[in-house]
């Protein structure tokens, strides 16, 4: 008579449960696969993506003093490279004029030998401003130790500078008398600027 051999936990049992382990393993190493295979897939495709472009350069549009309100400055694109000419490298000396102003007067004290200045341009000047009549001083680049920079011929400025300064030379030295309805009003009176056209683009 054959005798039958019985496991405390049964023989088919043991077995079922290795399957299930075996099972349960392979499945959570195909999770690992293809959780690896994503993230490679992700991190590959992060690094063709475009870079992002910079940030626009942007002036310092930091407004000049001017006398009262405000400069013959505004905020312009980005200051142009400049190469003072020596004839422009000294603080102009400036007296007060004489008579009655009714238009806009330019007097070349320095011919520059640059390209004109266009309307709608963006100039870099050195420039020293002074009362008409008196001959105070009221403002100065000079005094900032730095040019400014600003479009002209688009009202961005004074009524003066927009009909004075096109039209001359980069390099030049004028002497621009503007009449008060072409400058600050009968508050700062006629005024007398002497400019100095350092760049233009």
């Amino acid at each position: 008579m054959s005798t039958q051999t019985v496991r405390p936990n049964g023989g088919e049992s043991a077995k079922s449960r290795a399957q299930a382990y075996a099972g349960a393993i392979a499945g959570v190493a195909v999770l690992v696969v293809l959780a690896i295979v994503f993230f490679a897939v992700r991190h590959d495709n992060s690094d063709k993506s475009p870079a992002a472009a910079p940030a626009a350069t942007q002036p310092a549009g930091e407004q000049q003093a001017q006398p009262s309100e405000a400069a013959p400055q505004a905020t312009a694109p980005a200051q142009a490279q400049v190469n003072t000419p020596p004839a422009l490298a000294k603080e102009p000396e400036v007296k007060a004029g004489t008579g009655t102003l009714t238009k806009v007067v330019v007097t070349p004290l320095v011919q520059g030998t640059g390209p004109v200045v266009q309307k709608g341009q963006t100039i870099t000047a050195n420039y020293k401003l002074v009362t008409y009549k008196t001959g105070e001083v009221k403002d100065s680049s000079w005094s900032r130790g730095e040019p400014f920079t600003t479009q002209i011929g688009v009202g961005a400025v004074i009524k003066g500078w927009d009909e004075g300064i096109p039209g001359q030379k980069v390099g030049s030295r004028i002497q621009l008398d503007v009449p008060a309805a072409d400058a600050y009003g009968p508050s700062e009176g006629d005024l007398r600027f002497v400019v100095d056209i350092l760049a233009a683009q």
